[in-house]
């Protein structure tokens, strides 16, 4: 049975860290399909209409007909994504794709004995978010099938381009607080100014 791999993402914005997970799936699974929605545990900075734009505009730069953005997939509960992914895919085998970064969030989501029991869940670690036995176990208590993927995810977060506390200058920001424009992929800049989105004006200066 063929395996696609699923990423949902809250696309807030999506940064070089996910550009770099959905290449690195490419090279892993022949099907990968994507797709934005509200995380029910955020304070979003852009509406939804706007993430799936900005998704939409890193899925056309990768340019690969291996990767889909598949919208209707959608929704706040991971249990009524991986519903509709079994009506689209009946004949695949569905990858549910996660960051190391979730894995303590899982056990808390609705339904979540249900979604481990029907999904394989593909761990890929991030930078930053080191893997933690104790997280992996108490999945594989409760059911999950758990493959860990051998690919390494930048530590570019999108809450580091969201947020800019002025006189902090944590891991992603430069220096005075303000986030680090580096971080989003150069195809989304043409969407980001137009919306005035995430405070960033000007695009990153040319290495």
């Amino acid at each position: 049975m063929a395996a696609i791999a699923l990423f949902g993402t809250s696309a807030d914005p999506p940064t070089c860290g996910h550009r770099a997970l959905l290449e690195g799936l490419l090279t892993l699974f022949p099907l990968v399909a994507t797709w934005a929605s509200d995380n029910p545990l955020k304070q979003h900075g852009a509406p939804l209409e706007i993430r799936v734009q900005l998704l939409a505009a890193l899925v056309a730069a990768i340019a690969n007909p291996r990767l889909s953005l598949e919208q209707q997939l959608s929704s706040p509960w991971s249990i009524e994504t991986l519903e509709r992914a079994a009506q689209r895919w009946p004949d695949h085998e569905r990858v549910f794709v996660v960051g190391s970064d979730l894995l303590p969030q899982i056990p808390h989501w609705r339904l979540a004995d249900q979604l481990l029991a029907h999904v394989r869940l593909a761990v890929a670690p991030r930078q930053g978010w080191p893997l933690q036995q104790a997280d992996l176990e108490r999945l594989r208590q409760a059911g999950a099938k758990i493959e860990l993927l051998p690919l390494q995810i930048p530590a570019s977060a999108s809450r580091l381009v969201r947020q800019a506390p002025m006189g902090q200058a944590p891991g992603g920001q430069a220096p005075g607080g303000h986030p680090d424009p580096s971080l989003v992929p150069a195809e989304l800049w043409p969407l980001l100014r137009r919306h005035g989105l995430y405070g960033l004006a000007q695009p990153p200066p040319s290495p």
